[in-house]
């Protein structure tokens, strides 16, 4: 994982390797694929605003995570 202050950007890593196909805003993330349509990492926009969110969410039991 890496974080950028300024911009406000949580990067999460999946993959270390592969080659970016594309890229996929989907709300607050922006997931990048690579060419066999598997993630790369993930972007989380307004990580200061989301990460509590979802660290709160997961300690309710709210969502299951598999």
């Amino acid at each position: 994982m890496k974080y950028d202050e300024d911009a406000d950007v949580l990067t999460v890593f999946v993959k270390e390797e592969g080659k970016l196909a594309y890229a996929e805003e989907v709300g607050d993330m922006v997931v990048h694929v690579d060419e066999k349509g598997k993630p790369l990492f993930l972007e989380i926009l307004r990580a200061s605003e989301i990460v509590p969110l979802i660290v709160r969410v997961l300690a309710k039991g709210e969502v299951a995570v598999h």
